[in-house]
């Protein structure tokens, strides 16, 4: 499991007072109003705890004021960088409820435990998670996120149970 989850990416500055636009990459904008500091990735695992000032919302977007960029310059440099939160500090989970850095890379098997692949990625859409999994043979399945599709899903051991359902292949 990751100690630290991603709550959002820097799009662009906001403004010309130091203030970025996040792109959120929790379920909703909103989570920043609880948070105090998020921890800035600057590359090669070195993260920057950075304090939270002021949150605004835009659209999708949340509008952060962080202390010490105080002009559009200093911001600049952040474009494209993520931003990071301890793991204690999420928000709790509901019952089938992942985060989704835990689930990335897990093995997927079928229900008779034969390997199936490994989880790439995971597509949000409206109704619901779309799980991106790379077969054994190299071929990309798309597998809804659906209790008749996933079996089960243990984190800790990090594999997945699925059932395949027709059509999917």
């Amino acid at each position: 499991m990751e100690a630290m989850l991603q709550v959002g990416v820097i799009s662009t500055t906001h403004g010309v007072r130091g203030e970025v636009k996040v792109f959120p990459t929790t379920d909703t904008a909103q989570r920043f109003l609880d948070l105090t500091h998020v921890y800035l990735d600057l590359g090669k695992g070195e993260l920057q705890k950075l304090e939270i000032q002021q949150v605004k919302f835009v659209k999708k977007f949340a509008v952060l004021k962080l202390k010490g960029l105080d002009d559009i310059n200093e911001a600049e440099q952040y474009k494209g960088k993520t931003l990071w939160i301890p793991r204690e500090e999420a928000q709790p989970l509901g019952e089938d409820e992942y985060y989704i850095g835990d689930l990335i890379g897990m093995d997927v098997v079928l229900e008779d435990e034969s390997p199936f692949g490994v989880l790439k990625d995971v597509m949000e859409t409206g109704a619901n998670d779309v799980y991106i999994v790379e077969t054994v043979q190299g071929k990309e399945v798309l597998l809804p996120a659906i209790g008749e599709c996933i079996q089960q899903v243990d984190v800790e051991a990090g594999v997945m149970t699925i059932h395949l359902m027709d059509g999917l292949l």
